[in-house]
């Protein structure tokens, strides 16, 4: 029965059979299977070998698992190829001087079963491999060695133990993991465990937390932060298992980074090679040796398990790896071991001679004192270390890096150790560039995709504080530890801190307070790019960088990085905050001018409205305006309630064609003009009729105006005298008590469009409970699809609507056109509705008006 799985493919190169190898290597160890190991991953060797290599086809390897043994199947897309003829009289492949077929003649004699099977387009060699017994009391046992060799532990060697579920939570966690990281288990379990984790990680390379857990067996190192906020250096040995239930789960070991050896895997004794005879091994590749089996493209882990080698193969206290630059002019810190966390990853150091830079980067070098020459190893300053090797690592005469390992004691390396280590570099040195040349580019397609991203979101929002959020958002974990967000008002006014942002919530506030306390960055911009803020770095601790933003060439303020002590800003993570700080200060600058006209547009729609209405006695007056459109566009629809005399008041309600500067230039003038003319004593047809030659004398600016204009004139028996004028306007509606509505008014030619206009006044009379109700068109025409409310939609609605004051009524029409379409609205709407109160009974004096409402959006 198969229980598990796992599969790979590999081109039709040479480096693919160290690739397999290491997939079936790893797979098996990942599964407990490493008493079958070595011979699947020699079997798997020849097969893949014949596949890529004699039959120049991609190999495709399927690694089967059941209780009892492994299944693997090797295929090749050369079914021509048959299998390799035999004389007769002679054993079947017995041949080892072949050059094929030695795959098959190893099957035979180390797989338990094995056989060839054909398809139209594949050709699939598979072999099976038991798992044997293994009674109880079977030992395992490595070499003796001397006390000197053995290493390092404390009185008393703790081993956390740490379960996280299929989530990546915490679920168990022991006294020893308490001990070692001060967590008490009640508030450790339940919480992510990449809270803890300090992973050394940049976007686009390397293996993650989360990737790593996902592995069916992990090891090595990294940090986990204590209860008192320290990152402590550890061993870990992740295994993936399964509960009863069958939900996955990972079992951590975890110890002090200088006691490793109590997890480390040891190294693999040599084992046959792809071209090797059979009956005659020969030593495994030593690059393979020297550094175990990282993925191929993992690049990180790759340098970090050479550090490690390195120093374990020479018995050293430290290594060190560094890469060199495309130009070749600088070394990157990429791996360490057994160094204090000063020595920065990604710090840069010159490599041409003088003081302060790598001297001996490009020709292998023993230093017997380092102390005695200052400025050698610029890396190991102020650690300790004595004795330091350092090789190069070069590619067809090219420098890609140097390698070099350090103890404390002077003189304990000889020329004989320096040659060990290079023959070790110079067999990893094409391995080491391939996965750094494969880590650019991974590095440049996920910055490509990060600021395409980072494009959209920022051009996704104008508003300001949003967009600092972004900012910042897209900025920590990704691009830094923590950052701050310094803006500039003016170019008079000192930068602000806006916006702070940490990757641990809980540590917000204290880095503010502590930003608060120190000087903001001087707003510099030569030289461009980023550049060392010491006083953030003093007082909070790690390195930090600032980089201005720049926007229609003016500093609108800083972007500010940090990074713990451990870690240095690799350069191409500062380039790639360049380029986002770029796009975030234009967007910025953008939600900054967007602000400022969304606030004048806003003052002038106010302006356009009247700031208030008189109280006028015995009425009920209410007005409910909506203005549609983002940041209310000025324009549209308005309306106005003011006196004209004693006893004597004004009303209208109009909607002017467009949006916009030109549309609100006419809601301006219409507002004015209809109070001015009608405190001079005009009549509504006189009011109307020089407004509209006003309109008229606009010219190009002019926009065609409905509108309805009235006088209402309150009367002592309680009712009210109305004179209108509607104005290609919906007609004002009339609802009496016994629920009946008729139009209050006839249609007239609108404004704005002819010069000779023929108007007329009409008069009513409102008794007591009787309402008028007018409206702009927002209301009238509130479509959804094909449907329109229309006038006999609002006249069904008015219908309901006997016996509620003026501002119920006015309510309930907004509400029935709101219900109307799921969809928001899309035009302007106002609502002026009057009503005239009922006489109380022993009520000899009119009810007192209800206070004017306004509801403004």
């Amino acid at each position: 029965m198969i229980t598990a799985r796992a599969a790979a493919s590999f081109d039709p190169v040479g480096r693919s059979v160290a690739g397999a190898r290491a997939f079936v290597r790893d797979t098996l160890q990942g599964w407990g299977f490493l008493d079958i190991m070595d011979d699947a991953v020699v079997l798997t060797s020849e097969l893949v070998t014949n596949a890529v290599v004699h039959a120049g086809t991609r190999a495709e390897v399927l690694c089967l698992r059941a209780e009892d043994g492994v299944r693997v199947e090797v295929a090749d897309r050369y079914p021509e190829r048959g299998l390799p003829l035999q004389h007769p009289g002679e054993r079947p492949y017995a041949d080892p001087d072949r050059e094929n077929g030695r795959g098959l003649m190893l099957c035979a004699a180390l797989a338990t079963r094995w056989g060839v099977e054909y398809t139209a387009t594949h050709k699939q060699v598979w072999f099976r491999l038991d798992l044997p017994d293994r009674p109880v009391g079977t030992r395992s046992a490595g070499p003796v060695v001397s006390d000197r060799l053995l290493p390092l532990a404390d009185t008393r060697v703790r081993v956390a133990v740490v379960q996280v579920d299929g989530d990546g939570r915490i679920s168990a966690w022991n006294d020893d993991a308490e001990q070692i990281f001060g967590h008490a288990a009640g508030k450790a379990v339940g919480r992510p465990l990449a809270e803890l984790a300090a992973w050394p990680q940049t976007p686009g390379t390397g293996t993650g937390l989360a990737e790593a857990l996902r592995l069916s067996r992990w090891e090595g190192s990294y940090g986990l932060r204590g209860a008192d906020g320290r990152i402590i250096p550890v061993y870990a040995s992740h295994l993936r298992v399964r509960d009863a239930h069958g939900e996955p789960s990972i079992v951590c070991l975890l110890v002090h980074d200088d006691e490793r050896a109590l997890l480390q895997t040891p190294a693999r004794g040599a084992a046959p090679t792809d071209d090797s005879r059979l009956g005659e091994p020969r030593p495994a590749d030593p690059f393979e040796v020297f550094i175990g089996s990282p993925a191929p493209d993992d690049l990180d882990g790759l340098l970090q398990r050479t550090v490690e080698r390195a120093r374990d193969m020479l018995d050293a206290d430290s290594a060190f790896l560094l890469l060199a630059t495309d130009d070749e002019t600088e070394l990157e810190v990429r791996a360490t071991t057994g160094l204090p966390s000063t020595r920065q990853r990604f710090a840069r150091i010159p490599v041409e001679a003088g003081a302060h830079r790598f001297g001996s980067a490009r020709m292998p070098a023993v230093h017997d004192d380092v102390v005695s020459v200052p400025g050698a190893v610029p890396l190991l300053e102020s650690t300790g270390m004595r004795s330091v090797i350092t090789v190069p690592l070069k590619v067809e005469g090219r420098l890609t890096g140097s390698l070099g390992i350090a103890a404390e004691m002077p003189g304990r390396y000889s020329n004989e150790d320096a040659l060990r280590l290079q023959f070790a570099a110079d067999r990893i040195a094409l391995a080491v560039e391939s996965a750094r040349l494969g880590e650019l580019e991974r590095l440049r397609r996920g910055s490509l995709s990060f600021l395409v991203e980072a494009s959209d979101l920022l051009a996704g929002t104008l508003d300001r504080d949003q967009t600092l959020a972004l900012m910042a958002q897209m900025t920590v974990r990704t691009l830094a530890t923590w950052c701050a967000v310094y803006t500039i008002a003016d170019p008079a006014s000192d930068p602000y801190l806006s916006y702070v942002l940490h990757e641990d919530e809980e540590r917000i506030d204290g880095l503010k307070d502590l930003l608060n306390r120190v000087s903001p960055p001087e707003p510099v911009t030569d030289p461009p790019g980023a550049r060392p803020w010491p006083a953030a770095t003093a007082a909070v601790g790690g390195e930090t960088v600032v980089l201005p933003l720049l926007a229609r060439n003016r500093v609108i303020g800083m972007l500010t990085l940090g990074n713990p002590s451990e870690e240095h800003f690799r350069q191409e993570i500062l380039e790639l905050a360049e380029d986002l700080s770029r796009r975030a200060a234009l967007a910025l600058d953008n939600a900054r001018l967007y602000s400022e006209r969304t606030a004048i547009s806003r003052s002038l729609q106010r302006s356009l409205l009247p700031p208030g209405s008189p109280a006028i006695p015995g009425m009920e007056v209410e007005v409910i305006y909506r203005a549609a459109g983002e940041g209310n566009e000025v324009g549209g629809d308005f309306y106005d309630v003011f006196p004209i005399r004693d006893g004597a008041y004004g009303f209208a309600i109009g909607d002017v064609c467009g949006t916009g500067p030109e549309a609100a230039a006419v809601t301006g003038l219409a507002r004015h003009a209809l109070r001015l003319l009608a405190r001079e004593g005009l009549g509504g047809p006189a009011v109307l009729e020089r407004l509209n030659a006003a309109i008229l004398d606009e010219g190009a600016r002019s926009r065609f105006l409905t509108l309805l204009y009235g006088e209402l004139h309150p009367q002592p028996d309680g009712g009210a005298l109305m004179k209108v004028v509607c104005a290609g306007h919906p007609l004002p509606l009339r609802l009496r008590p016994d629920g009946e509505v008729v139009p209050a008014a006839e249609p007239q030619p609108l404004l704005g469009v002819m010069d000779d206009l023929e108007l007329y006044e009409q008069t009513l009379t409102l008794d007591p409970g009787d309402v008028l109700l007018c409206v702009t068109d927002g209301v009238t025409e509130r479509r959804e699809g094909t449907r329109m409310l229309g006038d006999d939609g609002l006249t069904d609605v008015l219908t309901t609507c006997t016996g509620l004051t003026a501002g119920a009524v006015a309510a309930r029409i907004l509400r029935a056109v709101e219900r109307f379409a799921a969809e928001p609205a899309s035009d302007d709407m106002a609502i002026l509705a009057f009503r005239v109160p009922e006489q109380r009974a022993g009520d000899e004096t009119p009810a007192k008006p209800l206070p004017f409402g306004q509801n403004l959006r």
